[in-house]
């Protein structure tokens, strides 16, 4: 089972840089993120979700291969490429994976504007290296399917961090 774990900042810089460095402990397989998303709140109340992965860019470029190589069974490649494009491009748009996008949406509306949620759907991890690692970025713990424990954990490290910044 994923686990999710929602974080608020005060800026949309800040849960970047925490994006990163999850990514960074992802290459040092300390954790295996499924979906990472910036939620981020304007200071005129629009909201904006920053993905991960742009699934519509994937789906064209793997729709024009397809297409491509159809078109070519069919000698008619630049045809093929076009609509394979195109389809991908749709499928990619339509799909959702990750976290849902109503829910970070939703959650947003909860945020101050001006500030920015780091939305994390984590396959593993190795809780104690994570969580002292998040301790530098501080944060505010807004959701989380953890245990109670490491939930305890993670909040009392990121209050840590807060507390830091504070002095």
């Amino acid at each position: 089972m994923a686990t999710l774990v929602v974080i608020d900042y005060e800026s949309e810089i800040k849960a970047e840089e925490v994006r990163l460095a999850l990514l960074k402990m992802q290459k040092d397989y300390l954790i295996d993120v499924a979906d990472a998303v910036v939620v981020v709140r304007e200071p005129d109340g629009k909201v904006r979700l920053r993905q991960m992965y742009n699934l519509t860019a994937a789906g064209a470029i793997s729709g024009g291969f397809w297409g491509s190589l159809v078109g070519v069974l069919f000698l008619n490649p630049l045809f093929g490429l076009a609509v394979g494009a195109a389809a991908g491009a749709l499928s990619g748009a339509l799909s959702d994976v990750g976290i849902d996008d109503k829910f970070m949406t939703d959650l947003a509306e909860t945020i101050k504007p001006g500030t920015a949620a780091l939305c994390v759907l984590i396959r593993s991890m190795t809780e104690d290296r994570v969580i002292e690692e998040l301790r530098q970025f501080g944060g505010e713990l807004i959701k989380t399917n953890l245990s109670h424990d490491n939930e305890t954990k993670l909040r009392e490290a990121l209050a840590t961090a807060q507390q830091h910044v504070a002095s």
